[in-house]
C-alpha cells in the first residue's frame, strides 16, 4: 500500500518503534502529508522533544487538541477541508474526564477526584497509563471531528503494553475483587471476608488509608462497565482494515530488532501492519561520487581532498549498508526510507521535506 492510500483510506495510523528512532517526527510528517491531501488530521503524541512540541504547539496544558494556525498550514500547502491538530497525552487529565463523564452523580465524581488513592492510581496500577491512552483514543475515534488519527506510541515493547493494557488492568479493575474490599457487598461469607480484610488493612496501613481505599473502590467500581466496554471496542477496532501500524526503525541493530519483534507480536495479535519506515538513513547518498580534486587544482586543495577522502569513503560505506537494510526491510513488507536531515526534523519545513518523501503526490 502506498502512503497516499494509507493516509486517505485509514481511520487510524499507529506509529511504533524503539526509543530514539524518530517515531514522533514520522507521526507528525504523516499527519502533515494527510492534511495536505485534504483530511482533517489529529496527531496524538506521547512525549515529543521540546522543539517538536513547540513546532506543533502542544504541551500538557490544553485540555483539547490544538489546531495549527491556518496561515502556517496554508504556507505548507494545507487548504480546507484539510487541517492538522495535535495533542499530547496527559493520562491524569484523561482519567479525570472519565470520572466526570461516567460517575453516577457530580458529587460522586468530586469525591473520587479528591480521593488520595485515586490521585496516585496511575502509579499504583501497572498499565493504568496505557489504559487511559486507550480511553482517549476511543473518544477521538467516536468523535466525527477527525478523518484520521495518528497515534505516536511509547517505545515498541511499551507499545505492546499499550495494546494489551485492558487485559492487564482488567485483572485489577474487577468487580469481584472490588467486592472483597467494599463493605456491605455480597452474601454472609463475602461480608465476613470483607470485615477480616478491613481489620488486616487497619493493622497494616491504618484506618484512614483503609477508608480511602474503600471509597476509591466503591466509587471507581461504578465506572467499570463503561470503561470495559470502551476498551473492548478499541481492542476490536485495532484489528480492522481501518487501522495501519507503521513500524519505525533506524539503521542501528537494536532498533531493527525492536521492529522485527513488534512485527512478530503483531502477527500473533492479528494487528494490520502497514509497513516499515527506515528513518534517518544515508541510503540516498550511496550513489554519490567520492570527492576528487579538479584538474589543475592547487597543491593545498589536493591535500585537503586527500584528507577528506577517508571520511567520504566511510560515509559511502555506511550509505551502502543503509541501502542494504532498506532492501532487507522491503523483503518483509512495504518500506519507506527517510533521509537523515542535516538539521534534524523539529520544524514544519523539515517535516514538510519528510512528508514529500512519504507521500510525493501530496
Amino acid at each position: 500500500m502506498s502512503t497516499g492510500r494509507l493516509l486517505l483510506e485509514k481511520r487510524l495510523v499507529v506509529s511504533c518503534g524503539a526509543g530514539g528512532v524518530g517515531k514522533t517526527t514520522v507521526s507528525a510528517a504523516l499527519a502533515l502529508a494527510a492534511a495536505r491531501a485534504g483530511r482533517r488530521v489529529l496527531v496524538v503524541t506521547i512525549d515529543p522533544s521540546r522543539r517538536l512540541a513547540e513546532t506543533l504547539g502542544v504541551d500538557r496544558g490544553p485540555p483539547e487538541p490544538v489546531l495549527l494556525p491556518p496561515d502556517r498550514l496554508l504556507a505548507l500547502g494545507v487548504t480546507p477541508p484539510g487541517s492538522l491538530s495535535a495533542w499530547m497525552l496527559d493520562p491524569q487529565r484523561v482519567s479525570d474526564n472519565v470520572v466526570r463523564s461516567f460517575s453516577k452523580t457530580p458529587a460522586d465524581a468530586a469525591r473520587l477526584l479528591d480521593n488520595p488513592i485515586y490521585r496516585n492510581v496511575s502509579a499504583m496500577v501497572a498499565g493504568m497509563q496505557e489504559y487511559t491512552a486507550v480511553e482517549a483514543l476511543h473518544g477521538f475515534l467516536q468523535d466525527d471531528h477527525y478523518d484520521l488519527v495518528i497515534l505516536d506510541t511509547p517505545p515498541s515493547r511499551d507499545a505492546l503494553r499499550f495494546l494489551d493494557a485492558p487485559q492487564r488492568v482488567g485483572g485489577f479493575l474487577d468487580r469481584r475483587i472490588f467486592g472483597l474490599f467494599v463493605p456491605g457487598e455480597g452474601g454472609v461469607i463475602r461480608r465476613a471476608a470483607t470485615a477480616l480484610i478491613g481489620r488486616v488493612m487497619d493493622a497494616a496501613f491504618g484506618e484512614e488509608t483503609r477508608q480511602d481505599l474503600q471509597q476509591f473502590l466503591a466509587l471507581f467500581g461504578t465506572l467499570l462497565g463503561n470503561l470495559n466496554r470502551n476498551q473492548a471496542e478499541v481492542q476490536a477496532f485495532l484489528k480492522t482494515p481501518q487501522v495501519g501500524f507503521m513500524l519505525v526503525t533506524g539503521p542501528a541493530r537494536e532498533a531493527l530488532d525492536e521492529a522485527f519483534h513488534f512485527a512478530e507480536r503483531s502477527r500473533a495479535l492479528g494487528l494490520p501492519v502497514a509497513g516499515y519506515v527506515l528513518n534517518r538513513s544515508l541510503a540516498t547518498r550511496a550513489h554519490l561520487p567520492l570527492p576528487e580534486a579538479p584538474a589543475g587544482a592547487s597543491e593545498a586543495l589536493r591535500t585537503a581532498v586527500a584528507h577528506l577522502l577517508p571520511m567520504a569513503e566511510a560515509e559511502k560505506a555506511t550509505a551502502w549498508t543503509h541501502a542494504a537494510l532498506g532492501e532487507r526491510l522491503r523483503e518483509r513488507g512495504t518500506t519507506w526510507v527517510l533521509p537523515q536531515l542535516p538539521r534534524g526534523a523539529s520544524d514544519l519545513e523539515a517535516l514538510l521535506q519528510l512528508a514529500h518523501v512519504l507521500a510525493p503526490s501530496t
